[in-house]
């Protein structure tokens, strides 16, 4: 007797078009089943024999969380390669990485969280380090090709599925699960929707990551251009997976909501397929999911739509076909991928001032290596563990040869004196190195909160520690054998963290004048440290109001005398300056300065008065104000990831010549830089795009040891685009990189247009004396702007300026051609009448939320007074009567050219709440012709739109 197989599912077919698999699990679904899908961990299926699945897995700039993994520089330092090609090997490495891991631990996923487009509009944001460029061109390109490798090439099977982060106009920590960005519609086109949709169109992104803020008062997880946007660029199913606590954030920190249920349906219902919330535990999510549709508020249907984007996903990464997915096998830390690692590095390298050739160093040069980065391999919340690592200090030993280098770190000596006279003792340890795995790799979860090591105590001799000022006071205290003082749960201290790390850091301190002495407070936990019978500890919270141990600060040795001694024997002094990625500017923080930390300074102005010939090394996740006038020669990095000391010393031997060029302007001081919170890149005139005052170095910036000349412009206009051409001549003794940069502008625009804006790029590599030629294909759609009078995309005529050269500002050819477009045409008004955020020029608005759902309105940010500005309105037949929608209460007042107020318009009683509108109608004087519309909002007042009739 034969049994009959079952026969395969159609979802299990592999001849099948995804669709149809797609159609058919889903249909085999529980409403139960596809409700629990909604939730980060899907659970597994068994019945259908479906596993879990997990959505996200980081790999901005490697596998991170998951152990140690190759390590590639920072996002910004790779946008500072200007190099698409390397970052797709670069993105194709990870993802290979990212597949091997997944095989060893199913922990890992598939659906990796990367990469960040949001522009770097602010160099303050304290994520500056996740970003690509200021610039939205030169982002969406390099997203693009990361985004390409990590999707891989094969044209059904994607080795990982990309999701972009964060969905929109994110720039700010500081209250960055309330605040709300205010975002006029041009900059929102031209700007912040620009470098997400280059991308999606490029076909290699799975989906988009919303973030925590709000955009004109509307929360980015229920972003109605999710809709009305993202989707309509492609035809793939694209996968909407919220931020980390974001859902609950609707209700508990932003109060949008009333209720969880709501909020949820809400967030599905305009996009969000796959909730990230309370960790693995998907039950709360998928309760409000139940109690939404028990109320109506979802239906089946809603569910649907988004676990069906879930399982497209699903079967683009091979999961129901592994005897056909090309990816099952990956790599990991292969050769080919450490010397990724040390390319990237070395193109990341920005040379951004060499004064009399000082660089590149002669051999037999005596160095000094100084400051606080010098032997330091810094890693950031989004890096994996280091299996290989290179210091500067080390890549110089290497390079040059120990017996020519020396060392100064310039970091404090102290010791901390009680007042009973004893200091603070760190004891020996007897324990095993349990922070070191495989190779002599970090485990980042073992890095601070160990208890298996001895607390400190105090004796009469004391532990010399080294006191490191980050600036804004925070500072870090390091035994002698290399370990950072931590803060564990039992609220001791210890030495026992190999760096400072975590999402909270346990491993930095304030010291805080009082009376004689200092308080030392731990900033992890904001308590004070006291000495007591039970040991050296945080205070307890209901200790006598957490008194703290009053210290006598004793120092041993000042930093700035050991960096002098070893300048003054060096033949050059090589400062390596920045930042310690966890502290001071990171996820959840923002800077406060441009400024260098003032211990920083002091010693750069030590090694630089001890040695005129220094090189300041800057190693940092975001730009710095520095004084350079009297230095030498200066260099920026980005955290250069495992081969960033190799990479240097290269790059300083001349070995490699320096091509990386800035991805963002750097400032000269605070006073250049708008508020954090002014999203109006085009009314602040922020980034290169709109910045008028003098950069320190300005966007596109870098220098090399070769020299290029520039000539032969040819400029034509068919097929619809703009193509431009020169030849680049390598006019120097050695190979070297050039970034050649093509730049363009409105020359008599109706509007503010940018100063000038990034066309095109591209990186050439030229031995001495080879030329080539470089050519760019511009789409005219290119240099078309957002026009908030028709409501669309407008190419408008004139003439245009082409700019060609090393920089935004060194530029070497430039012509001006005439393009045919659209004239200026004045605003149709008795036609559109306006909308309140389609204005051409504000002072004082926010712009709001017209419903929970759509739309957007005007209000004065402080809630007093806005004045707004509609230029070149056409009244056309002439019109008697003016309306306006308007809710909450106030008044409107209407001018028109700066003349007398022809209408107010009062709400007297206040409207149910700030979404319930009135239309509020006045009779004004018979007005024709064209004219600028002057609005003047007073009170808490909300405009939608304004109407005019005869």
């Amino acid at each position: 007797m034969t049994v009959d197989s079952p026969p395969t599912p159609p979802f299990r077919d592999p001849q099948l078009p995804h669709p149809k698999r797609v159609d058919d699990l889903l249909a085999r679904l529980t409403l139960d089943e596809k409700t629990a899908f909604l939730h980060q961990f899907a659970p597994a299926v068994e019945r259908l024999g479906v596993a879990a699945f997990r959505t996200g897995q980081e790999a901005l700039h490697g596998v991170a969380w998951m152990g140690p993994a190759t390590v590639f520089p920072q996002a910004v330092g790779l946008g500072a390669t200007w190099n698409p090609d390397l970052v797709r090997r670069v993105g194709e490495a990870v993802s290979r990485e990212v597949r091997a891991m997944r095989a060893l631990d199913d922990r890992g996923g598939l659906n990796v969280w990367a990469p960040t487009v949001n522009l770097l509009r602010h160099p303050l944001w304290g994520r500056n380090e996740e970003g690509y460029s200021e610039d939205p061109r030169l982002t969406s390109a390099i997203a693009t090709a990361y985004t390409h490798g990590l999707r891989g090439d094969h044209p059904l099977y994607w080795r990982t599925a990309p999701v972009l982060k964060h969905w929109l106009a994110h720039n700010n920590e500081t209250d960055r699960a309330t605040s709300s960005a205010s975002v006029r519609p041009r900059v929102l086109h031209e700007y912040d929707l620009r470098a997400f949709r280059d991308t999606v169109e490029a076909g290699a992104v799975a989906g988009v990551m919303p973030a925590y803020n709000l955009v004109n008062g509307r929360p980015n997880h229920l972003s109605p251009y999710l809709r009305s946007h993202l989707r309509t660029w492609t035809e793939e199913d694209l996968l909407v997976c919220s931020d980390a606590g974001a859902p609950s954030n609707l209700v508990d920190a932003e109060h949008y909501f009333d209720t969880h249920e709501e909020a949820t349906a809400a967030a599905l219902l305009a996009g969000v397929d796959s909730f990230t919330d309370h960790g693995t535990d998907g039950s709360p999510i998928t309760a409000r999911v139940r109690g939404a549709l028990e109320r109506g508020l979802l239906t089946e249907a809603d569910v649907d739509t988004a676990v069906r984007r879930q399982l497209s996903v699903r079967f683009r990464l091979g999961e129901f076909d592994p005897h056909h997915d090309p990816h099952l096998a990956g790599e990991f830390d292969t050769p080919a991928h450490r010397a990724l690692a040390q390319e990237a590095a070395e193109q990341a390298v920005v040379l951004l001032k060499n004064d009399d050739g000082l660089l590149p160093l002669a051999p037999g040069t005596r160095i000094a290596v100084v400051g606080l980065l010098a032997d330091e391999c810094k890693l950031d919340w989004y890096s994996g563990g280091l299996l290989h690592r290179s210091t500067p200090l080390e890549g110089l030993y290497e390079r040059f040869g120990a017996e020519r280098v020396e060392f100064a770190e310039g970091v404090d000596r102290v010791r901390l004196r009680t007042a009973a006279g004893a200091f603070l003792h760190v004891p020996a340890a007897d324990a095993p190195d349990e922070a070191r795995g495989a190779e002599g790799a970090l485990d980042p979860a073992l890095l601070s909160g160990r208890t298996d090591l001895p607390p400190l105590t105090t004796d009469p001799a004391g532990t010399e520690f080294a006191l490191v000022d980050w600036g804004d006071g925070v500072l870090t205290l390091r035994a002698p054998d290399g370990r950072y003082l931590s803060v564990a749960e039992d609220g001791r201290l210890r030495a026992s963290a190999d760096q400072p790390g975590g999402w909270v850091v346990q491993e930095t301190f304030r010291l805080e004048p009082h009376g004689s002495g200092h308080l030392l407070k731990h900033l992890g936990t904001g308590r004070h440290v006291r000495v007591g019978a039970d040991g050296v500890k945080v205070a307890d919270p209901g200790d006598n109001g957490g008194t703290g141990e009053v210290f006598e600060v004793i120092t041993v040795e000042r930093g700035e005398d050991a960096v002098a001694r070893a300048a003054g024997r060096a033949d050059v002094v090589v400062v390596v300056a920045g930042n310690d990625p966890h502290i001071n500017g990171r996820e959840t923080e923002d800077r406060t300065t441009l400024d260098l930390p003032a211990h920083q300074r002091r010693l750069l102005g030590a090694a630089r008065a001890a040695n005129p010939r220094t090189v300041l090394v800057l190693t940092s996740a975001y730009p710095y104000a520095v004084d350079v006038t009297r230095l030498a020669a200066v260099l920026w990095t980005a955290h250069g990831g495992q081969a960033a000391g190799t990479a240097l010393a290269r790059i300083l031997a001349g070995d490699a010549s320096p091509a990386g060029r800035l991805p963002q302007t750097w400032y000269a001081s605070d006073a250049d830089l708008p508020d954090l919170l002014d999203y109006d890149v085009i009314g602040a005139r922020q980034t290169y795009l709109y910045f008028e005052g003098t950069p320190l170095f300005p966007f596109g910036h870098g220098l090399s040891y070769a020299s290029f000349a520039y000539d032969g412009l040819s400029v034509r206009v068919a097929d619809a685009s703009v193509h431009v051409s020169c030849t680049v001549t390598n006019t120097g003794d050695r190979t070297a990189d050039e970034v050649a940069q093509l730049y363009g502008r409105a020359v008599d625009p109706s509007v503010p247009r940018p100063r000038r804006e990034l066309l095109g790029h591209r990186r050439v590599t030229l031995a001495p004396g080879e030329r080539t030629t470089v050519a760019f294909d511009v789409p005219l759609s290119a240099l078309e702007f957002w026009d908030v009078a028709q409501g669309g995309w407008r190419l408008e005529q004139g003439p245009y300026e082409l700019l060609l050269g090393a920089s935004s500002e060194d530029v070497r050819l430039r012509t001006t051609l005439a393009l045919d477009g659209e004239r200026p045409a004045p605003r149709p008004v008795t036609r559109r009448g306006l909308e309140g955020a389609d204005f051409d020029e504000q002072s004082g608005i926010a712009i709001v939320d017209r419903t929970r759902r759509a739309g957007d309105a005007v209000t004065p940010a402080a809630g007093t007074s806005a004045e707004l500005v509609h230029r070149s309105c056409d009244f056309a037949d002439g019109v008697r009567e003016v309306s306006a929608q308007l809710a909450g209460e106030g008044v409107l007042r209407l001018s028109l050219d700066g003349g007398p107020v022809l209408a107010e318009l009062t709400l007297l009683t206040p409207t149910a709440d700030p979404y319930t509108y009135t239309t509020v109608t006045a009779r004004i004087p018979a007005v024709e012709g064209v004219h600028d519309v002057r609005l003047a909002l007073r009170g808490p007042l909300r405009l939608a739109h304004v109407g005019f009739s005869g």
